[in-house]
């Protein structure tokens, strides 16, 4: 009797086992599906920093700052530049990149919708797109991002010298639209696109740019090319009136070793117009190189040397009088962790077209008498994370 009860428990106790390794197989193969399904990409977050204090040596008369380009149009002052927050989230074939920006900085790049009350919200979003990989070799991208076109960006803590050269203040900044990136063979891959009137985030305009940039580099990448182009109709509605914009533009970058590299921006953009009332033909152009030495990974310096002509005057000459300017600057780099800090000598000087509205210079000294050369110094920081 003892016996067969303990025969009955164990039969009991094996149908049980065998029952619950059973029944935990479903279990099993499900949590296994759980942990070896591709998960969905965690949005990464970034974002900056910068500010600076500039000081114009003329020491210049009030409201006056000898200061013709982008972001840097303050004397004797402590600045906010931009605070930029940045979310980026992808897929398997597509992501999407959306960058705030907050301060004079940001307001600058986007000038457009800043003018503008109604549209001032647009002022923050630095740029805002989605792409989607339509194959191994082509992606498209539509939304706002900085431009192709030239040698800095709008983030100061991606450029070397803090302050901005003419090329970049003169534009563009920016493009609005779509665009395709096509590999094509190696290293060598195209973009073609469209987008709004340049530096446009909305627009009535039913006019368009067209935009393209051919791009490639050595086997080893130590030395990169980029052909940068945009063009267009941009005269105004009236029939009557025709004009085109065309814009070509080179950057050139190298590393001659793991201590010093350069850069080179050439660009000249053309306007071609006729009709009544309207004459805004001519050309600017201009050429900057920059020389990069890196002794240490705490200590860097850039020295950035530019020429850049607009005598024709097809730059607003109440933003930018006509002449040809050139500007020398220094720039140190100083890193500690994410804060780099920037110490910059920079001095500027203008030369008047025969006949032009400025013989004795467009800059002012501090008995406002004008001068053709000034020179300006700027501790700036920045920092990423």
């Amino acid at each position: 009797m003892v016996k067969n009860f303990k025969l009955l428990i164990l039969a009991i106790g094996t149908f049980v086992t065998v029952h619950a390794q059973d029944s935990t197989k479903p279990a099993t193969v499900v949590d296994t599906v759980k942990v070896t399904a591709p998960a969905n990409p965690a949005t990464t977050f970034s974002g900056s920093l910068d500010l600076y204090y500039r000081y114009n040596f003329a020491n210049p008369p009030a409201g006056v700052t000898n200061n013709f380009t982008s972001f840097t149009n303050s004397q004797n002052s402590f600045e906010l530049g931009m605070a930029t927050i940045r979310a980026d989230h992808s897929w398997s074939k597509g992501g999407v990149t959306v960058e705030l920006g907050f301060g004079r900085r940001a307001q600058e790049f986007s000038y457009n919708e800043a003018a503008n009350p109604n549209l001032f919200s647009l002022t923050n979003i630095v740029q805002a797109n989605v792409y989607y990989q339509i194959s191994d070799r082509v992606k498209l991208t539509m939304g706002k991002w900085g431009t192709h076109i030239g040698y800095e960006v709008v983030d100061a803590a991606a450029n070397r010298n803090y302050s901005m050269s003419y090329m970049f203040s003169y534009g563009p900044f920016y493009n609005t639209g779509l665009k395709a990136d096509i590999a094509i063979a190696g290293k060598t891959a195209i973009m073609v696109g469209v987008s709004n009137p340049t530096d446009n985030t909305t627009t009535t305009d039913v006019r368009k740019m067209f935009i393209a940039q051919l791009s490639t580099a050595t086997p080893d990448s130590k030395w990169k090319f980029f052909l940068n182009y945009q063009g267009g109709n941009i005269a105004p509605s009236d029939p009557s009136t025709s004009a085109s914009l065309n814009q070509f533009d080179l950057v050139v970058t190298g590393a001659l070793s793991d201590k010093f590299s350069l850069g080179f921006n050439g660009t000249d953009q053309m306007i071609k117009s006729k009709g009544p009332g309207y004459d805004s033909s001519g050309t600017f152009w201009g050429a900057a190189v920059y020389l990069n030495l890196d002794p240490s990974p705490v200590f860097g310096l850039t020295f950035r040397g530019e020429y850049f002509d607009t005598k024709d005057g097809i730059i607003n000459t109440s933003v930018l009088p006509a002449g040809s300017y050139m500007e020398y600057t220094l720039t140190g780099q100083i890193h500690v962790g994410k804060l780099t800090i920037m110490p910059e000598l920079r001095l500027d000087s203008y030369s008047s077209p025969t006949g032009g509205l400025y013989p004795d210079g467009v800059f002012q000294n501090h008995d406002s008498n004008p001068a053709t050369s000034t020179f300006s110094g700027i501790l700036a920081a920045t920092y990423v994370f």
